[in-house]
């Protein structure tokens, strides 16, 4: 995936957001490269683009300038290794507006055990969950690159999620779960986030979320 391209044209940013069926999934395929090679309904709905301007584009041409560079770096080595990883992202239209999401990836390989294509399920973020806790790691990781670099950046995030005991993916998830148990949405599940809960488990609540 090459993290390094950039949105192809200069557009207006707009600090609005999307009005969009937030209960929807946007789905899209990419090669092993990050070009899109499918996008669905939804999604062409959200981004603003036709399906016809979005094949054969890399994928970060909905990337967000106010998303740190460092989510991605992350975000891409775990898949490179065949790893799943959850990340909350801001994504841009091609109207400028933006839209929050919460992404749930599947990798496919092929007989060589090389990865061919992603297959991203990506959801609507609480807005509570953004305001309070993302946008504001977001803005100091993005202070830190613009001042030290992506490499400072990295050891930011690194120290703020041992703070919390977290991986990155676990502590998305625990806010997540903390709103939705606010919000009295799954109150059939346990009352408190486990941080040793078990890969299968962890799965589990992406599965849920993601209707898969």
């Amino acid at each position: 995936m090459n993290q390094e391209n950039q949105p192809q044209g200069p557009r207006t940013i707009i600090d609005k957001e999307v009005s969009w069926d937030k209960t929807q999934v946007i789905m899209s395929k990419t090669n092993a490269f990050g070009i899109i090679e499918y996008a669905n309904e939804n999604f062409v709905n959200v981004s603003g683009y036709e399906d016809y301007e979005l094949m054969g584009q890399p994928h970060n041409i909905i990337r967000h300038p106010d998303m740190p560079r460092v989510i991605f770096k992350v975000l891409w080595e775990n898949l490179k290794k065949g790893k799943n990883f959850h990340a909350i992202v801001k994504n841009l239209a091609k109207s400028g507006r933006y839209y929050w999401v919460i992404t749930d990836f599947e990798i496919s390989v092929d007989e060589n055990d090389v990865i061919v294509n992603y297959f991203g399920r990506r959801q609507a973020v609480p807005q509570e969950v953004i305001a309070l806790h993302i946008e504001p790691l977001y803005k100091k990781l993005l202070q830190i690159e613009a001042t030290s670099g992506i490499e400072f950046s990295e050891k930011y995030l690194i120290g703020f999620l041992e703070e919390r005991k977290r991986s990155y993916v676990e502590y998305i998830k625990e806010l997540v779960f903390e709103h939705e148990r606010g919000q009295a949405k799954f109150a059939q599940y346990e009352e408190k986030v486990n941080a040793e809960e078990d890969e299968e488990e962890e799965k589990g609540f992406f599965r849920r979320l993601f209707n898969r």
